[in-house]
């Protein structure tokens, strides 16, 4: 029987994606796990690996197409003795029914660690390979990995017993699939009753002008109108709905910033040097701020949390997702338990995912999830403002430029750098005393950055 290759949703926005590339043409043999094409979705291009071995018997879907749904059939594979008469039913039929070949979550924004949907009776176990390779998808590989999960214990759900991502978070949930702990069959069943992440409601569109109105305002030779690309849509519907359905309140303190400027000062002086004389890091301000607000979330861990209409999801470390400019928009990749690591760790990693943010190279594991975020406008000169919460997060830090001013100390004024931060927090999780708290840890972090090192 031939196989269909649909569109997968690489991650939990996408709702339609451009086939950027074909990576095999039709008539090649290909082999489960095998590359066969590059997907952009609204964050990054990703590679699709085929999930089972065959022919490439046809693409329906040529490079270059923008805009194909989730869902939509884009190549079929033949299977060994199918010939081409084949093509005909497989390309006919109809795919609304067709099982998604990664299936994203419900919620727009998933939590750090979203509880799963339960695993239909149906499931079986991840069929395999000649080679003894368990049919799987990149991203249910590496979440297996991440976890320790044998992921041939994992029953597979996806198309034809292929173990995607949902399958290694019902695992987890019901604790199953440890290689050390897995003992018999029933090991590897995921639990029947897992509860679901607690959906946010969907807001009703806010009634306006429609664009029809809006452009006779205005006359046909003043304007260039541009088509919204993916990534625009995304963050437009999103932060919507984010300002209507989670209660914002916000919380600014200033932080003298001048024992961390010369601390960093020294840090920097005494990096390590290659033999071009060029220095292993380069920590930077904003370094310094991911790595005093995951210190502070530590300290007042009911911060560190997310609002889900069954219970308080609260976070066991702080993943900080660090806003980043891109051509279109923004993307927030993450530094994961951030409160563990060096200065010098967090500022290496914070420019190899910006510089892959930039490039739209990031996985989805990079850029999803996350327990609060950081967004820094100070490099623009901008004194201060407020951010909009990226939900499920609670908070969101907004970070000011570094300015001198006169500040009081003892009965005299003297110069300092100050910089100003505005906490935005839902208030559903994070109520005035508790963000007040959490602010005051972040000052305090900041103030003495010392404190940090230990």
């Amino acid at each position: 029987m031939s196989i269909k290759i649909l569109m997968p949703a690489l991650s939990p926005t996408m709702e339609e994606g451009n086939l950027a590339k074909w990576l095999v043409k039709e008539g090649d043999n290909v082999s489960a796990g095998d590359v066969i094409a590059e997907i952009e979705t609204d964050k990054a291009t990703m590679e699709v690996e085929s999930i089972d071995e065959g022919v490439v018997g046809k693409i329906v879907v040529p490079e270059g197409s923008e805009g194909v749904k989730v869902n939509e059939l884009i190549a079929v594979l033949l299977e060994e003795g199918e010939d081409e008469s084949a093509l005909d039913e497989a390309t006919s039929a109809p795919t609304a029914d067709a099982p998604k070949a990664e299936e994203a979550p419900k919620q727009e924004a998933p939590a750090d660690s979203p509880a799963p949907a339960a695993a239909p009776d149906t499931a079986t176990p991840a069929p395999k390979t000649e080679s003894g390779r368990v049919f799987s998808s990149p991203l249910a590989r590496r979440l297996a990995k991440q976890n320790g999960l044998d992921i041939s214990l994992v029953n597979g759900t996806g198309p034809r017993g292929r173990v995607v991502k949902r399958d290694i978070e019902a695992a987890l949930a019901a604790g199953t699939g440890k290689a050390d702990t897995a003992k018999t069959a029933d090991a590897a069943q995921p639990a029947a009753d897992a509860p679901k992440a607690a959906e946010a409601p969907k807001p009703t569109a806010p009634a306006g002008q429609s664009d029809e109105q809006i452009l006779k305002l205005f006359d046909k030779d003043s304007y260039e109108l541009v088509p919204h690309d993916t990534m625009r849509k995304v963050i437009a519907k999103r932060l919507t709905e984010s300002k209507q359905t989670v209660p914002h309140f916000y919380l600014t303190v200033d932080c003298e910033l001048d024992e961390l400027l010369a601390l960093r000062s020294q840090l920097n002086g005494s990096a390590p040097k290659d033999k071009d004389g060029n220095p292993a890091y380069k920590i930077s301000v904003n370094d310094m701020v991911i790595k005093a607000h995951a210190m502070a979330l530590k300290a007042v861990p009911g911060a560190n949390a997310s609002w889900t209409e069954g219970g308080m999801l609260v976070h066991k470390h702080a993943d900080v997702g660090v806003a980043v400019s891109i051509d279109g928009g923004l993307i927030t990749p993450i530094i994961r338990r951030a409160e563990e690591k060096t200065l010098s760790t967090i500022s290496v990693e914070m420019k190899d995912l910006a510089k892959r943010a930039r490039d739209r190279k990031l996985q989805p594991d990079e850029f999803q999830g996350g327990t609060t975020s950081v967004s820094n406008l100070g490099m623009f000169g901008v004194n201060d403002f407020s951010a909009v919460i990226n939900p499920p997060h609670a908070t969101i830090l907004a970070v000011g430029a570094g300015i001198k001013k006169p500040v009081v100390k003892g009965d005299e004024i003297v110069p300092a750098t100050v910089m100003s931060v505005t906490l935005s927090t839902d208030h559903r999780a994070v109520d005035g005393a508790l963000g007040a708290e959490l602010l005051q840890a972040f000052k305090g972090f900041i103030e003495n950055p010392m404190s940090m090192l230990v």
